[in-house]
């Protein structure tokens, strides 16, 4: 089975992000919103995979039930990690993967974002970008 979780790990916003400010997606039903308001609404509770999975669901009409079976098909073969989400590459968030593999939202102009950004033991990776250099 294949994952999209990460330790220790600070995802920063694309080099060629759009915004400089992290902004709020305001699109209601977009996947940018979906994974906003999981991850807003409860720092450091869901992994990676879970909430991936959980929106894809979501966006499939997936009943409830079947998210357990629907999380394997959909980890059967790899997928984009949050390096490929809209939050980094659009909207100018920054995701922290701590020892555990929790994630949480980290806005970059935030007190957090420096005293992460500036721990050694925490790997810094640059979201995905969205055009070829």
């Amino acid at each position: 089975m294949h994952s999209t979780n990460y330790t220790d790990v600070l995802i920063l916003p694309s080099e060629d992000c759009r915004t400089r400010v992290a902004t709020v997606p305001d699109k209601a039903g977009s996947v940018a919103q979906m994974l906003y308001e999981r991850i807003a609404d409860a720092p450091y509770t869901l992994e990676s995979d879970d909430l991936l999975s959980t929106v894809a669901a979501l966006r499939k009409d997936i009943p409830i039930d079947e998210h357990a079976l629907f999380r394997a098909e959909f980890f059967s073969k790899g997928q984009a990690c949050l390096r490929a989400s809209p939050l980094v590459k659009s909207f100018g968030w920054a995701v922290h993967h701590n020892s555990d593999a929790k994630i949480a939202l980290i806005d970059p102009a935030s007190a957090r974002f420096a005293e992460l950004s500036h721990d050694a033991s925490i790997k810094q990776v640059t979201g995905m970008r969205n055009k070829r250099a």
